[in-house]
């Protein structure tokens, strides 16, 4: 048994405008609403939807999660960088110096993605969003391994990544130094392939903990992987 990726999820004080952001930049159709939040397909081979769940918690730091976006030229590098300025994202510095060939942007809420440089061999044939990046240690790209069934394709100095066996986004984790907890962050959704009780068991067997309640309203179970980053095990998806 594994569990489906069935979301990236965002927490957003405007889940509407936030998801009408990303609908506009990468060109994503509504998926329709759920008790779970706003959602949109991804339209990436992985599978996953993109959701946006209301939240009254306050960004105080970095996304620990971010996106990395493709382009297949300069010209469409400038492209995307407009048409999400133009929507209403932000330049912002992380310190990645002038000379960066990829372009550090923040949508309205602050999420914070980057909009990489044509030739990025390690992003090459994933799509639009070439990666999730995570903030997180060797130890906790093996425990997602195991909980999607998603195969390694990195693990090399500390830095791993995990791809679908469809291709698509990879969700890559950088290593040490960790940053600390942004308030208001991206999180997993994931939808049991099986038995919702004995799919949070297995997780919990593999270096999961429980948070909170044993359900929240909504009759998902909230967890954190190994390294303490929530995420939710959604029932009747």
């Amino acid at each position: 048994m594994t569990s489906r990726l069935d979301a990236l999820s965002f927490e957003a004080h405007q889940p509407d405008r936030l998801a009408h952001f990303w609908s506009g930049v990468l060109d994503l159709a509504p998926a329709g609403d759920s008790s779970y939040g706003v959602t949109l397909m991804s339209g990436n081979d992985a599978g996953y939807r993109l959701r946006f769940r209301p939240t009254r918690t306050r960004k105080v730091g970095r996304n620990r999660l971010h996106f990395d976006l493709t382009s297949s030229s300069l010209e469409d590098q400038r492209e995307t960088v407009a048409r999400a300025l133009g929507l209403g994202a932000r330049h912002v510095d992380v310190g990645q110096g002038p000379d960066a060939p990829h372009v550090v942007l923040a949508d309205p809420e602050g999420n914070e993605f980057c909009v990489s440089e044509p030739g990025n061999g390690f992003l090459a044939g994933c799509g639009f969003i070439g990666a999730l990046a995570c903030d997180g240690s060797r130890a906790v790209g093996y425990f997602w391994k195991e909980a999607l069934g998603w195969p390694l394709v990195w693990d090399q100095d500390e830095e791993t990544a995990v791809q679908s066996p469809n291709g698509g986004t990879k969700i890559t984790w950088g290593g040490p130094p960790f940053m600390p907890d942004p308030g208001k962050d991206l999180h997993f959704d994931l939808a049991p392939d099986g038995d919702h009780q004995a799919e949070t068991e297995r997780l919990l067997s593999l270096g999961a903990k429980r948070l909170g309640p044993a359900r929240a309203e909504d009759g998902a179970v909230l967890l954190a992987d190994p390294d303490g980053h929530a995420f939710r095990v959604l029932t009747g998806q």
